[in-house]
């Protein structure tokens, strides 16, 4: 799910980037740090819409940089138990597959795939239903649910389902 924040962060600035440009060096450094990170409170930042506020700046001792709290809007984006993403598939192994939603991460066991579908080896491993009509490999697009999900400091990862009604693959490479 995506959602539209505010959030604050300390910038440092060498004083090299002083003068008439001081706000945009901020806001430029301020995208580099932050945009395409994750932070598991608020999950992963897509891109900073707009900049609320610039503190006065703060001169550290013995350095010259100078602090500037910074309050922006962003656009994070943070996977709930029981949401339904869509995903392209990465890996293909018996223990299941692993997809990638954005920037996140999700695995789905073997057990959390129908049972009418079986892992065949070969050079290109998937998941193919018993007459051959569906098939999960690498680069397939799946609908899938989220049904948990592990958040660390600096990232995310969920663990989905297609053995649910109207999930499962919605393109399949191969087939075209």
């Amino acid at each position: 799910m995506f959602f539209h924040i505010v959030l604050e962060r300390n910038m440092q600035l060498h004083p090299r980037h002083f003068g008439r440009n001081l706000r945009e060096n901020l806001v430029s450094k301020l995208m580099k740090d932050v945009e395409g990170t994750c932070s598991g409170r608020h999950g992963f930042v897509v891109a900073i819409t707009g900049i609320e506020n610039i503190g006065k700046g703060l001169i550290r001792d013995g350095t010259g940089f100078v602090t500037f709290p910074v309050k922006y809007q962003c656009v994070v984006f943070r996977p709930f138990k029981g949401e339904i993403l869509e995903a392209v598939v990465t890996m293909v192994n018996k223990m299941g597959f692993f997809a990638e939603a954005g920037p996140v991460q999700i695995f789905v066991s073997n057990h959390l795939i129908p049972d009418d579908m079986e892992f065949q080896i070969g050079d290109m491993p998937n998941y193919t239903t018993s007459d051959g009509s569906v098939k999960i490999q690498k680069d397939s697009e799946v609908r899938l649910k989220i049904i948990g999900t592990r958040v660390d400091a600096t990232e995310i990862f969920c663990i989905g389902t297609i053995k649910d009604d109207f999930l499962g693959v919605i393109n399949d490479p191969s087939a075209g």
